[in-house]
């Protein structure tokens, strides 16, 4: 099928679209352009396709997307540094984060740990709103892999038992949180 090329009116209102989580008019922009001209296009500050859906909350567009774009965007950073899910965290948009990081095929856990320009992750993100269900949510599944770990043999931790971390902000901030059947909910506090 021979496609089109946009023009830079076209990519505006796609841009547009997904910010607005108009998931006809993106299916349309595709059936029109092809799907693999969404992987280059980005707005003045580098943001892509994801970054609008995502920071907008937009489920049936980002699901949509997701079946239609390279995976190697989830993990693409925009002019601040920031990732989709940087951007669903700062909304705190659950779902989204859910979908980004569990995606088939895409980068997983491993878009936690991106730091965007001011030194922060999507967690550092989510902490900073205040926003402790996904905070508790990235905790949850995130790589805990630290290097006072390495070397120690693992436990195993049986399903009535609650776990407590220790997670250092970007600005050397100490959260203490506890994960488990019987969990608070909230982070346990801050030294």
């Amino acid at each position: 099928m021979s496609h089109f090329i946009p023009s830079d009116e076209d990519k505006d209102d796609l841009l547009l679209s997904c910010r607005y989580g108009d998931t006809e008019d993106i299916q349309s922009f595709v059936q029109k352009y092809g799907a693999s001209s969404l992987n280059d296009f980005r707005d003045d500050n580098g943001n892509t396709v994801l970054h609008m859906v995502c920071a907008n909350g937009h489920t049936d567009a980002l699901d949509y997307l997701l079946s239609v774009v390279s995976s190697s965007l989830l993990s693409v950073q925009n002019d601040a540094g920031s990732t989709a899910l940087h951007w669903a965290a700062l909304n705190s948009h659950l779902t989204i984060v859910q979908r980004l990081v569990q995606h088939p095929g895409g980068p997983g856990k491993d878009l936690i740990d991106i730091k965007n320009a001011a030194g922060r992750t999507p967690l550092g993100e989510a902490e900073i709103i205040g926003w402790e269900e996904g905070a508790k949510w990235l905790v949850e599944v995130m790589n805990l892999d630290s290097e006072g770990s390495k070397g120690e043999e693992d436990q195993v931790v049986g399903p009535s038992q609650d776990i407590e971390v220790e997670i250092q902000d970007a600005e050397g901030q100490v959260a203490k949180m506890t994960i488990g059947p019987q969990a608070v909910s909230e982070p346990v506090g801050k030294s």
